[in-house]
């Protein structure tokens, strides 16, 4: 059962479709570049038409993909020799970037293991060794602590001896105090 908006639907469809061959033929007598997008530009209708229809999509491939007719050439503009110059010449760059980066890279490596072969580079076990004395700096600084409190103890001990003998000393009932001659 057909319905005057499927019919119509039908027609607008098969309008698109003969402006996108009239497009794809002036194109080829043209010369110019066949894409998708600018296929539906000329023909103005959306690059999804294209996609929808894989008969015309397999056209627009095929012509793409063809190559001029001999005895005549592909028209390049100025300005698409341009971008592509300016495009060649960043990807150089780019490059040049790059092979500068790695170089330096080798370098280092190249140079870290000719140090290593020398001998005269640091051993392989240099942060074992610097873990020991980082260990062996914290017990010294241990030592230290206790060295200081002991003798801090031992001042205290001989001041409360010299106290203790001066009270001695001076008390009346020691018997070096009895002995004494008064004066």
């Amino acid at each position: 059962m057909t319905t005057p908006m499927s019919d119509g639907r039908r027609a607008d469809s098969a309008r698109r479709r003969e402006r996108v061959l009239k497009a794809l033929d002036a194109m080829l007598r043209g010369g110019s570049d066949i894409t998708v997008s600018g296929l539906a530009r000329a023909a103005r209708v959306d690059r999804t038409f294209l996609y929808r229809h894989r008969d015309l999509l397999e056209r627009v491939h095929a012509a793409a993909s063809t190559t001029p007719e001999e005895g005549r050439v592909a028209t390049v503009s100025r300005a698409s020799l341009q971008a592509d110059l300016a495009n060649a010449l960043e990807r150089n760059k780019r490059l040049g970037s790059r092979v500068r980066q790695l170089e330096k890279r080798l370098s280092h490596i190249l140079g870290e293991a000719a140090w290593t072969e020398s001998g005269l580079g640091a051993p392989s076990d240099i942060d074992q060794l610097q873990r020991r004395i980082t260990m062996l700096e914290q017990e010294l600084a241990d030592t230290r602590g206790q060295l200081e409190e002991r003798s801090e103890e031992l001042d205290a001990v001989r001041a409360a001896n010299r106290e203790l003998t001066r009270a001695l000393n001076q008390s009346p009932s020691h018997p070096s105090a009895k002995n004494s001659p008064s004066l």
